[in-house]
C-alpha cells in the first residue's frame, strides 16, 4: 500500500510544483503600482522616489499620489513629486542604454496626483473625494487581472476613501472582486485609516507592522522596515554594515551623480524608510510578492492576527502579514530579529543602487550590471529521505563577462523542515545543510529524513566582480517526502 500513498505525494507536489513555476514565471509580468507619499514632511521619500525612479522599468506605475500623515496633516507636495520625475526626464534616455521599459517621464507625469489634504479618517466620507482617490477607483476598475500593489508612503487614507467609496457605491459582489485585487504593502501606520481598513475590509491584503510614532508612543523600532537602515535612530541590535546607510556614503555613491543623484537629500533620521515596499516587489530573483513568508529585500512577514500593544491605534480583528524574525549569523554573532529579514540583504540592494545611479550617467561599457542567475531544473522538487539531490545554475551568465561567485544556502525560516544540530557548536553550521560545491554552479546533497512530507528554501546567490559587484538569485524549493 505504501506505493499508491508515494505516488499520491508526487501527484500532489508535482502539482504544487508546477503551479509554483507558473506564479514564480509571473514575476517576469511587470507588478502595478500606485505610490501613497507624503513626500516632504521629511528627506526620505524623495530618497526613496529617487531610487524607485531607478527600478521604474520593473514596475507598471499606475499612480504617485502625495497624500498627508501624522508628521504632515493638512497639505500635500506633489510638486516635489515633479521635481524629482523632471530630474529623472534627464536622464532617462541614458538608463535605457542598460535595460528596457524605462517609462517616458510624460508617461510618470500624468500619474501624479494630489490626495485630499486632511488627517486620516477626517479625509474619508462624504464630499471627501479628490483626484487621488478618484484615480485609485480608475485603475482598480480597468480590464486587468494582475494585482494593484499599493506601497504607504505616509498616510492610507486616500485609499480609504477610494474604499469607502466604492463600497457605498457598488454592488457587493463587485466590490469585493475589486477589494480582492488590491495588495498594500504600509510603513506601518502614519494615520488612522489603515487600522479601518484592516477592520472593514477583511479580504484586504496587507503587509504592516502595525503602530503609530506620535503622542509619545514609539512603535517605529518595533517596524519590520526599520532595517532598511534604521539603527542609527531607533537603536536595535543590527549585525549589518552601518556605513553604508550613511550619509558620507550616500554623498560618494549617489548625490554626486548626474541630475537624479542630485535630487537625493541628504539623512536626517533614517535613510529611505519607505523603499522596503517596493524592494519587495524588485524581480531579482528571490522574492515572490504573493507569499510574504518567503522573505526578499523587502523583509519577510507572516499572517496572524498581532497582538494588541499600547502603540496600535485599534486592536487587530483578523490575520494580516506583520513582523517575523529571522536569524542571521555575521561574524560568529547570532542577531534575532525582524528587522535582520531587511538587513540582512543590504550590501545587495545598497551596491544595486549604486550601480544604476551610475547608469544614468555612463555608457553600457563603463558599468556594472547584474548577472542573470539560471536553474538547469524547476524552481521546486520533489525528492525523498535519502535522495541525492543535484541544484544546477550552470545556465548562469553576466552581460558584462564578469567573473561569478556562487553560494548555495538553506533559508531556514520560510520551509517548514527544522534543522537541527548541536547547538554547543554555536555557528551558524547549526543551521545549514551538508552541501558538496556550496559555493560552485553545481551543489548535492542528500535529503534528510523526515516522518512526514516537509520542504526547505535553498537560495542561490550569485555575486559578480564588477564594481560595485552586484547579486542576483534563485530560489529552490525542495519538498522531502519519506522514504518507502
Amino acid at each position: 500500500m505504501k506505493r499508491p500513498i508515494f505516488l499520491t505525494l508526487i501527484l500532489i507536489l508535482t502539482i504544487s510544483s508546477v503551479s509554483f513555476c507558473k506564479t514564480f514565471a509571473q514575476l517576469r509580468e511587470k507588478p502595478r503600482v500606485i505610490i501613497l507619499t507624503d513626500i516632504e514632511n521629511e528627506p526620505d521619500d524623495a530618497q526613496s522616489l529617487v531610487r524607485y525612479l531607478l527600478y521604474s522599468n520593473q514596475f507598471d506605475t499606475e499612480g504617485i499620489i502625495a497624500t498627508t500623515s501624522c508628521w504632515q496633516r493638512n497639505k500635500i507636495a506633489d510638486w516635489r513629486v515633479i521635481e524629482i520625475i523632471n530630474a529623472y526626464d534627464k536622464v532617462q534616455d541614458n538608463l535605457l542604454k542598460h535595460e528596457p521599459g524605462y517609462p517616458e517621464a510624460s508617461f510618470l507625469l500624468e500619474r501624479v496626483k494630489r490626495g485630499f489634504p486632511d488627517f486620516g479618517m477626517n479625509a474619508v466620507g462624504k464630499e471627501k473625494d479628490s483626484e487621488g482617490s478618484d484615480w485609485i477607483i480608475n485603475i482598480l476598475d480597468k480590464p486587468d487581472d494582475r494585482p494593484v500593489w499599493v506601497v504607504v508612503w505616509g498616510g492610507a487614507n486616500t485609499l480609504a476613501q477610494a474604499l469607502w467609496k466604492l463600497h457605498h457605491t457598488r454592488p457587493e459582489r463587485e466590490f469585493l472582486s475589486l477589494v480582492k485585487k488590491l495588495r498594500v504593502y504600509a510603513i506601518s501606520d502614519q494615520d488612522n485609516s489603515g487600522p479601518w481598513m484592516r477592520r472593514m475590509f477583511p479580504d484586504l491584503f496587507f503587509i504592516v507592522s502595525p503602530g503609530f510614532h506620535e503622542n509619545n508612543e514609539v512603535a517605529y523600532q518595533y517596524g519590520t522596515w526599520t532595517g532598511i537602515s534604521g539603527e542609527w535612530w531607533y537603536k536595535y541590535r543590527t549585525g549589518a554594515d552601518l556605513s553604508i546607510v550613511d550619509n558620507p556614503w550616500v554623498k560618494a555613491n549617489i548625490q554626486g551623480k548626474g541630475p537624479l543623484g542630485a535630487q537625493y537629500p541628504d539623512i536626517e533620521y533614517i535613510m529611505e524608510g519607505d523603499t522596503p515596499s517596493f524592494l519587495y516587489l524588485i524581480d531579482n530573483g528571490l522574492g515572490y510578492p504573493e507569499r510574504p513568508d518567503y522573505g526578499s529585500w523587502g523583509g519577510r512577514y507572516e499572517l496572524y492576527t498581532p497582538p494588541y500593544k499600547k502603540w496600535h491605534h485599534e486592536p487587530e480583528t483578523r490575520p494580516i502579514w506583520s513582523n517575523v524574525e529571522d536569524m542571521v549569523w555575521v561574524d560568529g554573532v547570532c542577531h534575532i530579529s525582524d528587522q535582520a529579514t531587511i538587513w540582512r540583504w543590504r550590501p545587495a540592494y545598497q551596491n544595486d543602487f549604486a550601480a544604476r545611479i551610475e547608469w544614468t550617467i555612463k555608457p553600457f561599457a563603463e558599468s556594472n550590471h547584474p548577472p542573470v542567475a539560471r536553474l538547469g531544473h524547476a524552481n521546486e522538487i520533489t525528492v525523498r529521505s535519502g535522495d541525492k539531490v543535484t541544484l544546477d545554475a550552470r545556465p548562469t551568465n553576466d552581460p558584462d563577462n564578469d567573473e561569478l561567485t556562487y553560494k548555495w544556502w538553506l533559508y531556514l525560516e520560510p520551509g517548514s523542515y527544522l534543522l537541527y544540530r548541536d547547538y554547543s557548536l554555536n555557528s551558524n553550521r547549526n543551521y545549514q545543510l551538508d552541501m558538496d560545491g556550496k559555493d560552485t554552479p553545481v551543489a548535492t546533497f542528500t535529503a534528510p529524513s523526515v516522518s512526514k512530507p516537509q520542504d526547505m528554501h535553498i537560495i542561490l546567490e550569485v555575486t559578480d566582480n564588477g564594481t560595485p559587484a552586484l547579486t542576483r538569485y534563485q530560489r529552490v524549493i525542495v519538498n522531502i517526502v519519506p522514504a518507502e
